[in-house]
């Protein structure tokens, strides 16, 4: 499948750009409190080592801006502020030094506030996010029908832009995010008709690991697919990792970026007579850690399979696999049988000739 993406403006958010012809990044959240800054710093440090690209932070009030100062000395990647309610926090978040903001039109409204904060952020060259959630546009009176949301949503974020653009600043990328997956699919291809801005992709509250992904890749696949997004951000109730690696695979699943090894493995059925289950899930983590710098293993197809029906077969196809019997079965590189291997040199064979790829 070919995806042709949305032209937009290209903004630059610490050294990863967005929008315009770069590759789609990958974005998770802090998820402890921004005033342990060992905790933050911690966390991002894990978050980096599962390629995310770009961390946002809560700024819940002055004592985490004095935090973001200290924490902003001690990451490597982006940090955004993710400021709601009071403006005066987007400013001392900007003067901290974080590397851009995310503001709510639903919460941060008033002209002279915007026009502080786009003034701040002018000064400082950084990127300002107008991020629209469900949660928090205003319902007019009698309320509005679920067909119409996704249009109010829109004529928030413009009307938020209108203002921001009227001061000559247009470093803007745009989240219009619901917890609803058609609704949020809606939202984004109608702003895609209004600007040229580059969009930050997410469904919101999508929930526990299970549905969460499930709905995260629903809406963020879809749109992606159709050549709409920029950044995204999957929300988890979980571990924030969790968030970049299911980010990750949904980009990578539709070839917008490799990231590295991809595990192919069958569902199994009653003719698997090996623990394929077990042996896929120890060759994905075994990849997991394996450090490719010069990025060797990006886009390599990894197969475990576990029947003479299939398996054979589509191993063939991967780049390495393995089609298991009984006990045993034969490791396949670049489509040809090499070896007959017992059941519990399935991994190792695997990690082996990987390990003998990125040297």
């Amino acid at each position: 499948m070919k995806i042709i993406r949305r032209r937009t403006r290209t903004i630059s958010l610490g050294g990863v750009k967005i929008g315009g012809n770069s590759p789609v990044s990958v974005q998770s959240m802090t998820k402890t409190n921004t005033l342990d800054v060992a905790a933050i710093v911690a966390q991002v440090r894990q978050l980096e080592l599962a390629g995310c690209d770009i961390v946002r932070t809560a700024v819940k009030d002055a004592s985490c801006c004095e935090a973001l100062a200290k924490i902003m000395k001690k990451i490597n990647i982006p940090l955004e502020a993710d400021i709601h309610f009071d403006y005066r926090l987007a400013l001392a978040a900007i003067n901290a030094g974080v590397d851009g903001v995310r503001l709510n039109p639903g919460n941060v409204y008033k002209k002279e506030e915007i026009e502080a904060v786009i003034k701040a952020a002018k000064k400082r060259r950084i990127p300002v996010r107008v991020g629209v959630n469900s949660g928090s546009v205003r319902i007019p009176k009698g309320g509005v029908t679920k067909e119409r949301f996704p249009a109010l949503m829109v004529k928030a974020a413009l009307d938020y832009i209108k203002i921001i653009e009227s001061l000559g600043f247009r470093d803007l990328q745009v989240s219009l995010k619901v917890s609803d997956v058609g609704q949020t699919i809606d939202a984004y291809r109608l702003m895609a008709k209004k600007c040229d801005y580059p969009f930050h992709l997410g469904v919101t509250a999508a929930g526990p690991e299970l549905s969460g992904t499930v709905k995260s890749a629903l809406g963020i696949g879809i749109l992606l697919s159709e050549g709409i997004g920029d950044t995204i951000r999957v929300s988890l109730t979980g571990d924030p990792v969790q968030e970049v690696i299911v980010g990750k695979n949904i980009i990578q699943g539709l070839g917008l970026r490799q990231f590295g090894p991809e595990v192919l493995s069958c569902p199994t059925c009653g003719r698997t007579e090996v623990d394929i289950i077990g042996i896929a899930n120890r060759v994905e983590q075994a990849l997991g850690k394996i450090k490719d710098e010069k990025g060797k293993l990006s886009g390599l197809r990894v197969a475990v399979m576990g029947c003479v029906v299939n398996g054979p077969g589509e191993a063939k196809e991967a780049d390495l696999g393995i089609a298991a019997g009984k006990g045993s079965g034969f490791l396949f590189i670049k489509g040809k049988p090499v070896r007959k291997i017992r059941e519990s040199e399935f991994v190792s064979a695997i990690i082996k000739e990987i390990t003998r790829i990125i040297k």
